[in-house]
């Protein structure tokens, strides 16, 4: 029977992350399995504390907060599973969730990571995701299929291809990695998925989805709703990704349209909602792009 690494990140809400755990020992029907906690230096350690209430568990303390992606890849490392199942702290489980998502991969050798339906944990008869549309790299825009539906169980028969894989529970086999690579650590926080989900198609593996099981996902645990840490990665990471994985014309049309149309929206949306300061948020995340390499690593955020 093949191991499957259950892989999530702690970050300031312990509490969350014990739902989480609490739902993987209640509702988990797969038996080989390991799960590991990166701790993404918390404010108050709460490692000390699972390991004596979840002694089968593995808990990685991070000195530092190493982002999305850096805690991810910390896990992913330490991790021996033949399969990575990564899902946010903020998840709750459902039964024979890994098994569906297993049989996708173990069915369709050219399928590097599937998705499973989302819903949201407080409206659970509402659809999150049901798949993504591909991006049109021209406006760095795309769509979540489903989302905000209420969940009739009209996308129940899908198993196929789709766009990105959804951060909050994605699973790939270890193979994939060791062709395309962790993810890149230079996001901290938004878009790694769906640029990581770039580097496995260009591996040549198809990103899927499967709507015959699901997670519920409480969404926004760490960052909030609407706030300037949210706003300054999410237009800082949108020209990143651009800037990664579009060929040159189309990066062009891009600048061209975010510099005419986004920047003058939102300033103007910011006015509008009483959020002056994000202002400033949105020309840092367009001056940061303007002096780094596409390549380089996150160094820290300051207000």
């Amino acid at each position: 029977m093949s191991k499957v690494s259950i892989i999530t990140v702690n970050f300031n809400h312990s509490h969350v992350t014990d739902d989480l755990l609490d739902s993987i020992i209640q509702y988990n029907t797969y038996v080989n399995i390991e799960v590991i906690v990166v701790d993404n230096g918390s404010t108050i350690d709460p490692v000390p504390n699972w390991r004596v209430k979840y002694p089968e568990f593995i808990f990685i303390p991070s000195e530092q907060n190493l982002g999305f992606a850096g805690g991810n890849n910390l896990g992913i490392k330490a991790s021996t599973g033949d399969f990575l199942f990564l899902v946010n702290n903020d998840t709750v489980f459902t039964p024979t969730l890994i098994e569906q998502l297993m049989s996708t991969l173990l069915k369709h050798p050219n399928v590097g990571m599937v998705s499973p339906k989302i819903l949201y944990f407080d409206q659970p008869t509402i659809l999150q995701y049901a798949g993504y549309t591909d991006m049109n790299f021209y406006t760095a825009r795309n769509a979540c299929i489903g989302q905000y539906e209420t969940d009739h169980g009209q996308y129940d028969d899908l198993e196929g291809k789709t766009g990105y894989a959804h951060g909050a529970a994605m699973m790939l086999k270890r193979s994939v990695i060791n062709k395309a690579g962790l993810m890149f650590e230079g996001f901290f926080l938004y878009y790694e998925e769906l640029d990581w989900c770039e580097s496995i198609k260009r591996a040549g593996f198809e990103i899927w989805v499967n709507m015959k099981t699901s997670i519920y996902h409480k969404e926004s645990v760490s960052v909030g709703k609407k706030t300037a840490l949210k706003e300054y990665f999410m237009n800082r990471n949108r020209i990143l990704f651009i800037r990664r994985n579009a060929n040159g014309f189309k990066k062009i049309v891009f600048y061209v349209y975010f510099i005419i149309f986004v920047v003058v929206r939102n300033c103007i949306e910011y006015i509008k909602n009483g959020n002056r300061s994000f202002i400033r948020q949105l020309f840092r995340a367009i001056w940061w792009n303007f002096t780094q390499s596409k390549n380089s690593l996150f160094l820290g955020y300051k207000q």
